[in-house]
């Protein structure tokens, strides 16, 4: 290449001045020709230059938005663990406080599995026979009573709950101090029976644990009374009950090892305060 143009430019300045003339005349022309497809090829390499260095930095920064999206998920899952675990220690604090507080010896335990049929209501906790739980002890949270120990091993416990139909506890009518058995009903709530039919039980009383059955000791808040049924010809009254806790909720309980004895625990004195009745 460089020999041909070395040879053009010979050539043209051997030519005579007419030829030279004639040829810078008609190259002219040519030259502006030749130059508009030179800058629309300079101008497009511009353009496909820009465009490339656009897509990189567009590249880059889809890169970094990605890198940051997954920050941030990471970041909000540490939050929600983070706020989880602080919820789970306010409930440990208060379920530590009120077992310092309680009358009775109690073992506090997490549960970790529920019936997932409908032959029983019960729960199974992450304690057993080697933390010193027994069958027939009382479960209890701070809302008031959960139930029953009905089989233990040595890691763990099956509870059946207060609601269950199988399960049964002496209970007392707070104002009244009327006694009777509450057991579980097929609705998923609790039943008072053998209530006097001279008594003045109303809806909106509570029923407490009376302490004459073992694992439980009096007071405990069982729930409250929504509806009394009266049958003609009945020596006895029934009502229903609300429990206080809500067992859809439970996660944390605490199981009584040693209630404390009646007549060491007063007359309505129990490891659980008993609270006004809620309206439902």
């Amino acid at each position: 290449m460089l020999v041909l143009f070395a040879l053009l430019l010979s050539v043209f300045f051997v030519l005579p001045k007419q030829s030279r003339s004639l040829l810078q005349n008609i190259g002219k022309p040519l030259a502006q020709i030749v130059a508009f497809p030179l800058g629309a090829l300079a101008a497009l390499d511009r353009s496909l230059q820009e465009a490339w260095s656009g897509y990189v930095a567009l590249r880059r920064v889809y890169d970094e938005n990605r890198r940051l999206r997954r920050e941030i998920e990471f970041l909000r899952g540490q939050n929600s663990e983070l706020r989880e675990v602080a919820t789970a220690s306010q409930r440990l604090g208060a379920l530590i406080g009120f077992k310092e507080r309680t009358l009775s010896q109690t073992v506090a335990a997490q549960i970790i599995g529920r019936d997932a049929t409908n032959w029983y209501r019960g729960v199974v906790l992450n304690k057993g026979e080697r933390d010193g739980i027994r069958a027939e002890m009382g479960v209890i949270t701070l809302a008031g009573v959960v139930g029953r120990v009905v089989k233990a091993n040595a890691s763990s416990a099956v509870v059946l709950l207060v609601t269950d139909p199988n399960n049964a506890v002496t209970g007392l009518i707070q104002r009244t101090r009327d006694e009777g058995i509450v057991e579980g009903t097929a609705q998923g709530l609790a039943r008072m029976k053998y209530i006097p039919l001279l008594s003045t039980v109303r809806v909106g009383d509570t029923v407490v644990t009376s302490g004459l059955t073992g694992g439980f000791p009096r007071g405990l808040v069982i729930g409250a009374i929504t509806n009394i049924e009266k049958v003609e010809g009945d020596l006895f009254q029934s009502a229903e009950i609300v429990p206080e806790v809500d067992f859809l909720k439970l996660e944390e309980v605490l199981v009584i090892t040693a209630p404390r004895p009646l007549d060491e625990s007063g007359p309505d004195a129990g490891s659980l305060p008993a609270k006004p009745s809620k309206k439902r």
